[in-house]
């Protein structure tokens, strides 16, 4: 089982771990996968950090490609303001979609993918 681990995951895997303590199992036992935006997200920082080893580790992660359905997008944007949830970003809705498209569980400590799973749009979370 790939579980698609979100940026909130890994910065505070990097920072203090106390919310991300899952994350040596899945990274043990090679089921992480990671999208470019995740990286996006990631990588600045990094490199203007000169962590040279951790960008090139990132980059070995297997990676699932992005591929936007806005329409479908927006119905999950509709949906989550329908259940009261409001403020989800872009980015956030991206990688929920490309985890329904991959059928891989989020592995996320956002609490916005709380709140899209609670809006029923089919995304599964580690847990």
């Amino acid at each position: 089982m790939e579980v698609l681990v979100d940026t909130s995951v890994w910065i505070d895997y990097f920072r203090s771990g106390d919310k991300s303590e899952k994350l040596d199992f899945l990274i043990d036992e090679n089921l992480i996968v990671i999208n470019d935006l995740v990286l996006t997200e990631l990588l600045p920082l990094l490199i203007v950090k000169q962590e040279k080893k951790v960008i090139n580790l990132l980059k070995m992660v297997k990676k699932h490609p992005i591929h936007p359905d806005w329409e479908e997008i927006r119905n999950y944007q509709v949906s989550c303001l329908k259940s009261g949830s409001n403020g989800i970003g872009i980015a956030d809705l991206l990688i929920a979609q490309n985890s329904i498209q991959n059928n891989v569980p989020v592995y996320s400590i956002d609490k916005h993918f709380k709140f899209m799973n609670d809006a029923h749009i089919g995304i599964k979370l580690y847990t």
